[in-house]
């Protein structure tokens, strides 16, 4: 017996409570708003997450740090050139290894990630306006339980590679292709 036509309503529903469309259309959402306020830094958002530990101290010289962000080696070597063209960050030599660069962000960054973040802030807003602020808090903190855990599973190796296997909307990965094909 062939299905029955569902209306709109009940189709919507449908979708609604499906984990892949509904997390597909926030995250389309949030990266499209979030690439435009990024769009201005050397490397877009790829910049922004180094700018972003450079401002917050993170440790570890650039290899640890281009690790941390699924970053290949020879492509956080450029990025961190082009953002130090741009005044925003320094390459210094790390007190502990003096091997290993550490990335420091100058005045110039600290005050481009203030105003990059508040105007993140405020999209991010836009995003989760039907949640209240507790809600908010909750989903915040249980999205960061899941990813944490994700990553730790499945952890990202080439950001890049994975940004490339996006569709221009911003919809989720191709399958990974086993090595026999």
């Amino acid at each position: 017996m062939p299905a029955t036509p569902r209306s709109g309503a009940e189709t919507q529903d449908a979708l609604d409570t499906d984990l892949g469309w509904t997390l597909g259309v926030v995250f389309r959402s949030y990266v499209r708003t979030a690439n435009t306020l990024v769009s201005h830094l050397p490397g877009g958002p790829r910049g922004y997450q180094v700018l972003v530990a450079a401002v917050e101290g993170l440790p570890g010289g650039q290899g640890a740090l281009a690790q941390r962000l699924g970053v290949d080696k020879t492509v956080m070597t450029y990025l961190l050139d082009d953002l130090e063209k741009a005044g925003l960050v320094e390459r210094r030599p790390d007190p502990a290894d003096r091997r290993n660069k550490r990335v420091v962000a100058t005045e110039r960054g600290r005050a481009t990630w203030t105003d990059t973040r508040a105007r993140l802030e405020h999209a991010e807003d836009h995003v989760l306006a039907p949640l209240d602020p507790a809600d908010r808090a909750v989903f915040r903190e249980l999205l960061r339980r899941l990813a944490v855990r994700a990553n730790s599973l499945d952890p990202e190796h080439d950001t890049c590679r994975l940004v490339e296997e996006l569709d221009p909307d911003g919809a989720p990965p191709k399958p990974r292709r086993s090595a026999r094909g």
